[in-house]
């Protein structure tokens, strides 16, 4: 019979665990900094998003600068999908609180391939009043590693997914100058799955009767919040070849809410104190508020040339905290301390003839990680964009994109220390790609 000792030492290493099941809510990478998404255009994407908010002629303004709806005189309907390829390998190793080997495999490949699809809608009301509606995924990302492996008490599965609806409106008070706005309706909901190494919590009380890595139990998660934000954005045409625009994204605040699911050992239930069985819980959870500002110049019938420079709050993310409805499990917080991040670009769009366009840009995207504070699921590193596309005008009413995104991204550095005092020591290789294909109608 095993023999508890200084059972009172359990509750704080409860609630440090708690955190440690919950706290991947809003740990995310994506192929934006941290789990910020910006394919939502098959023309953009192929010029690396150069231009951005300034950018004429697509649809997808509804979410990218309401302003810019203004350049519609006829209702536009267009939609793109987006085929977005991750893929994160863990190369190093790991130990226990007492120094020993973490027993497991590199987890495999954590990346997935995922399909990102949006849809908007612009119709004139006058001359001057352009309203739209669009739906779009700003923010969303999933890893998921193997079974047993060695990172397995930083995370096994991560899932967030962020789909937002937005209706815009813009006023043009002359040919140069125009102003938009947006209702953003946001759903986030996240998913996780982890391992507790309930060993190194009941290793004290139990006298040694149970080490590290011999009581492996695992936690889940999964909780959802409807909420809401505001967009605003203007375009100015300073000379006939010259579009300057920007656009702000309002941050936008949750409270998910949903159900915390446990296995654990029955041998060790028990001594858990009550602690560890499916309860109920919340957290507060933002996605940051960000702004892009770009220029488009036209020199010629063929040939146009866009810069883009984005800026997004990351370090309004700094905590999270996490609220059981079960007494026995305990709140937590935690620090994740995000730093702001820049996004810039530069590319453009060659007119071969009446019907073909070809596009690239180049770009430099930063993460708002750090070695410091980074871990698996989180396996995020600043990246370059290299990106090509091209568009074809099949008649004056209908077009179709395509572009194709290459990232390089630095190795991302991992030297982690979990809730269990285990340590994950090595880097990430991480890479990426996204195909995305467009369509867009005029009537």
């Amino acid at each position: 019979m095993i023999k508890i000792k200084q059972p009172q030492r359990i509750v704080p290493a409860l609630g440090a665990l708690s955190f440690a099941v919950a706290a991947c809510l809003v740990s995310q990478g994506a192929h934006a900094s941290a789990f910020q998404l910006t394919e939502n255009s098959a023309q953009g994407l192929g010029r690396a998003q150069a231009g951005g908010p300034a950018t004429p002629g697509d649809c997808s303004a509804v979410v990218n600068n309401p302003a810019a709806m203004s350049d519609f005189t006829t209702s536009c309907l267009g939609g793109n999908l987006a085929a977005i390829y991750f893929s994160a390998k863990f190369h190093g190793s790991g130990q226990d609180v007492f120094g020993n080997p973490l027993t497991g495999g590199n987890g495999g490949d954590g990346g997935t391939t995922k399909p990102v699809p949006s849809i908007y809608y612009i119709r004139p009301i006058n001359e001057q009043l352009v309203v739209g509606a669009g739906l779009s995924a700003p923010f969303g990302f999933q890893t998921e590693y193997d079974d047993r492996w060695v990172g397995r008490y930083q995370g096994v599965k991560t899932k967030l997914e962020s789909p937002a609806l937005t209706f815009a409106g813009s006023w043009k008070f002359n040919d140069q100058f125009s102003l938009g706005a947006s209702l953003i309706v946001q759903r986030t909901s996240a998913t996780l799955v982890q391992d507790i190494d309930f060993g190194a919590v009941l290793a004290g009380p139990t006298g040694g009767a149970i080490l590290p890595q011999e009581g492996d139990g695992q936690g889940g998660l999964k909780g959802d919040d409807v909420s809401y934000g505001f967009g605003l954005g203007a375009l100015w045409k300073p000379t006939a070849n010259d579009r300057l625009g920007i656009n702000f994204h309002s941050q936008i605040d949750h409270t998910l809410e949903g159900n915390g699911t446990f296995k654990v050992p029955s041998n060790l239930l028990p001594l858990l104190g009550g602690a560890f069985v499916n309860t109920p819980g919340k957290a507060d959870l933002n996605t940051p508020w960000f702004v892009n500002l770009g220029w488009w110049h036209t020199f010629n019938d063929r040939f146009s040339l866009g810069v883009n420079a984005s800026y997004t709050h990351w370090s309004s993310f700094k905590t999270l905290q996490i609220v059981y409805e079960n007494p026995k499990q305990p709140a937590s917080t935690q620090d994740f301390s995000y730093k702001n991040t820049w996004f810039t670009s530069i590319g453009g769009d060659y007119k071969l003839d009446n019907q073909w366009t070809l596009r690239g840009g180049l770009a430099y995207d930063e993460t708002p990680t750090s070695d410091a504070h980074r871990d698996p699921k989180v396996p995020d590193n600043s990246r370059t964009w290299l990106s090509i596309g091209a568009g074809y005008q099949y008649s004056n009413n209908l077009r179709f994109d395509a572009s194709f995104l290459h990232l390089i991204v630095d190795d991302a550095k991992i030297n982690d220390t979990s809730v269990f005092k285990s340590t994950l020591t090595g880097a990430f290789k991480v890479s990426g790609d996204v195909l995305t294909i467009g369509a867009q109608y005029t009537f």
